[in-house]
């Protein structure tokens, strides 16, 4: 049967940024009613200014923080009457250039650990009381890097796989108590997460061109990405693939991941750019 989401109360974290934007926009006018939040008060209040004030609410949220979320995810519940749907979806990457693990800040990429794996972790555990009291949906914010190589974005690409295998497992757990999960994989995006590889950084700009086939080079506005989470929730999707030219990517993922591997690391001016770019960022 499809879920309807007039009236369904979603929480969405990253909602400041280009996919949670979209996403809840696109939700907002499907009925639903939301809860905004981000690490910045002021984001989200721009945002919610956006929408009817009896169907928002917009507060900071640090999902590195148990409190932060626990007092939100309570919040909402008081606010509303319940919380239907919760949309992990904060993210964070590199913050000036990329790296490779051998000369990245330990700091930073377990930083980015927090926040995009661990920062899932305590949002979806803090919502699914709700959720599955009201037989609801998990869906996570997670990207092709789960099934492609994550070269030069390794904490960034181990977050995203680790949260597929979270919520493939989730779903499973939640099947009986008639709630559901569901993974979002999204493309290359244009967001500002993305302006390295899209010509604001020469070296990772081409290693994208060399290193990807051209028709999954190209980027997607963040509205076709909120067109198919809406579509997917409806549906309970168990896997919202965004754009659909990634679908044979992911079917084939066993075989593509094993030639992708040997082709990066066997192409010469690839390694080469590796070196170059080590070069740059050495510390």
């Amino acid at each position: 049967m499809a879920y309807h989401l007039q009236d369904k109360v979603v929480l969405i974290t990253g909602a400041a940024g280009g996919i949670g934007t979209a996403c809840a926009k696109e939700l907002y006018a499907e009925g639903a009613k939301l809860v905004l939040t981000d690490v910045s008060q002021k984001s989200v209040d721009t945002l919610a200014a956006e929408f009817a004030k009896e169907r928002v609410l917009a507060k900071a949220m640090d999902v590195t923080d148990w409190e932060s979320i626990k007092k939100v995810t309570s919040l909402s519940v008081s606010t509303f009457g319940k919380l239907d749907i919760v949309f992990a979806n904060a993210g964070i990457s590199w913050k000036e250039s990329a790296y490779t693990v051998f000369n990245c800040e330990e700091s930073e990429f377990e930083k980015i650990i927090d926040v995009d794996l661990l920062g899932v972790w305590r949002t979806v555990k803090s919502s699914l009381p709700e959720i599955v009291k009201n037989k609801g949906q998990v869906v996570v914010t997670s990207s092709i890097y789960a099934f492609t190589n994550g070269m030069c974005n390794a904490p960034y690409a181990t977050s995203k796989a680790g949260i597929e295998m979270f919520v493939r497992s989730l779903r499973a757990e939640l099947a009986g108590k008639s709630a559901s999960a569901s993974v979002l994989y999204p493309g290359w995006i244009t967001t500002p997460l993305t302006e390295g590889v899209f010509g604001g950084d020469r070296l990772t700009t081409t290693m994208r061109e060399i290193g990807f086939p051209h028709i999954l080079r190209k980027a997607i506005p963040p509205e076709k990405v909120a067109k198919a989470l809406v579509n997917g929730l409806k549906q309970r999707k168990p896997r919202i693939i965004v754009p659909a030219r990634w679908v044979p990517i992911q079917l084939f993922r066993g075989i593509v991941g094993i030639f992708s591997d040997w082709y990066l690391s066997n192409h010469s001016r690839i390694q080469s750019l590796l070196l170059e770019l080590e070069n740059r960022t050495k510390k």
